[in-house]
C-alpha cells in the first residue's frame, strides 16, 4: 500500500504552504512537492502536488478531499505508487 497521493487540478495561485496546511489535518506529512514550484517563473494553468504521509492510512482519508473546491478548483486526489529507484534509472 502506498503512502503517497497525487493531487491534480490545483489552482495556479495555491502555495505549497496552503497544501501542507490542508493535508496536514489528515496525517503527518513526510514530504510535499508542488509542481511547478512556488518560485517558478513559468505561467501555468494548473498545478500538481504529491503528498507523502508517514502513515499509509492517511492516503485513504485524503481521497475524501476529491471534488473539494480549494481556492478556485475542485481537487482530484488519487493514490500514487512510488517508482522503485532501481527501475527509475536510465538504460545504458
Amino acid at each position: 500500500m502506498t503512502n503517497v497521493v497525487q493531487v491534480t487540478n490545483v489552482s495556479p495561485s495555491t502555495t505549497s504552504e496552503q497544501m501542507r496546511t490542508l493535508f496536514g489535518f489528515l496525517g503527518n506529512i513526510e514530504e510535499l512537492k508542488l509542481f511547478p514550484p512556488d518560485e517558478s517563473p513559468l505561467p501555468v494553468t494548473s498545478r500538481v502536488c504529491f503528498v507523502k504521509f508517514h502513515e499509509a492510512e492517511s492516503v485513504g482519508v485524503s481521497q475524501h478531499l476529491t471534488n473539494t473546491v480549494f481556492v478556485d478548483r475542485a481537487l482530484i486526489v488519487v493514490p500514487f505508487a512510488e517508482v522503485d529507484k532501481k527501475f527509475a534509472e536510465p538504460l545504458p
